[in-house]
């Protein structure tokens, strides 16, 4: 299976974690990721999204930013900010979001295991942003930022981890600007890493719930570090990647919305008529309206809400990707009617992740600036694996995952 081993990580120190902890890279865009630094020296935005500290005349992928966040990682290291493990290490990092918790461990997990399949992947990657991460992680020669892996359930592995947590005081423990509660761990004991390594064998599977580019990323610059040492053993840290593994019924997947900016020209009657002919259309009776059952959206067009149902025989329900509703929206309504054949390029569709509310979707058409608006029932965690395990892929935006894993935290080496 997935080789799983402790490493030497490199994490704040513990009255400092707070304030170098930052959101994902990937889930704000250059301004929000400026603000969010603002007055925070120690932010690892200055890391993952080192062009902030440049006036917006330098792109945001020119040497100079990657070579920034290197200057920036090492600086952090060299005042103390940041700390390295004596020797390799687990952590255990618990989130706390509305009562709800997920309880993972902080690994370092194989580049071949990815390779291999071993650690199954759902989604496609585009290249510019794949190239983007090599870079951050090749200049600051570091895993910046961890990969969210899942497994089902072990109980050994379960067991362990909260036979720790039961007799031991967390290292680290503060509340982000969002109100969610982070908690770390750290395993030393050698007896309990081993158990913990073995343990983790008899998993079958680890699979990516968040972090495709990273994954892929953070694999591609192990494969370019193996080129450039020929007489690698394997046991070189860059043939590692950093994750957090969770077990699956800890995860909460909330709903993907999309919104979509015009009606391909058609005016409303024109539309309603159309979407028919693939959904039973009814007016909501709550708004706004979240399905509540799979196979159920909610549609908000000129301030109204509607329910639309998708006609049995409009989708195969045999096949793990195609009764998955955001297939089932994108081939029968998307693609056929507002003309959105591919919704990773088109510029014509957004999409909104849950915890922004219905109420951000009903806010984006009442502005005049978007058209029509869909609620989706969330993909499941079954949906995922089962897909995973077929070796097919979710279409784009399937899945929203919260709470995010806070960058910052966590460092991985690759030397």
């Amino acid at each position: 299976m997935a080789v799983v081993k402790p490493f030497k990580g490199i994490t704040p120190k513990r009255e400092l974690a707070a304030s170098v902890s930052c959101l994902p890279y990937d889930v704000m865009n250059r301004d929000e990721a400026r603000k969010m630094a603002l007055n925070k020296p120690h932010s690892f935005l200055h890391v993952v999204r080192s062009e902030i500290d440049f006036p917006d005349t330098v792109e945001p992928y020119d040497q100079c930013v990657y070579e920034k966040a290197r200057e920036n990682l090492d600086k952090m290291i060299g005042e103390g900010i940041l700390e390295t493990a004596e020797k390799p290490v687990f952590y255990i990092y618990r989130q706390m979001m509305h009562g709800r918790v997920q309880t993972g461990l902080v690994a370092r997990t194989s580049i071949d295991a990815y390779l291999k399949n071993q650690i199954k992947k759902h989604e496609f990657t585009r290249p510019k942003k794949e190239l983007d991460r090599i870079n951050n992680f090749d200049y600051c020669d570091a895993n910046t930022a961890p990969i969210f892996l899942t497994y089902k359930k072990n109980p050994v592995i379960h067991d362990i981890i909260n036979n720790w947590i039961k007799f031991h005081r967390p290292d680290v423990q503060f509340t982000a600007d969002d109100d969610i509660l982070h908690i770390v761990w750290t395993i030393d004991q050698d007896e309990v890493i081993k158990a913990i390594s073995e343990a983790f064998e008899a998993v079958e599977s680890l699979y990516i719930a968040d972090g495709h580019h990273r994954s892929a990323s953070a694999a591609k610059v192990g494969l370019k570090r193996r080129e450039m040492t020929p007489d690698y053993t394997g046991n070189e840290p860059f043939n590692y990647f950093m994750s957090v593994i969770f077990p699956d019924e800890d995860l909460f997947i909330m709903d993907y919305n999309r919104i979509v900016k015009d009606l391909n020209s058609l005016d409303d009657d024109a539309f309603l008529k159309a979407i028919s002919k693939y959904f039973e259309v009814s007016k909501a009776d709550v708004s706004p309206f979240r399905p509540m059952n799979p196979h159920q959206f909610g549609m908000y067009l000129n301030r109204e809400w509607y329910v639309l149902h998708a006609i049995e025989g409009m989708y195969n329900a045999d096949d793990p990707v195609k009764r998955l509703d955001v297939s089932i929206l994108q081939d029968n309504l998307l693609g056929p009617i507002l003309g959105i054949d591919d919704p990773r390029t088109d510029e014509r569709i957004d999409f909104v992740g849950g915890i922004r509310g219905l109420e951000e979707l009903e806010a984006r058409v009442d502005s005049g600036r978007d058209r029509v608006a869909f609620s989706m029932y969330p993909t499941t965690m079954n949906d995922l694996t089962d897909i995973a395990d077929a070796g097919e892929v979710m279409p784009p935006k399937s899945t929203w995952f919260e709470p995010k894993l806070r960058s910052g935290l966590f460092i991985h080496r690759l030397k």
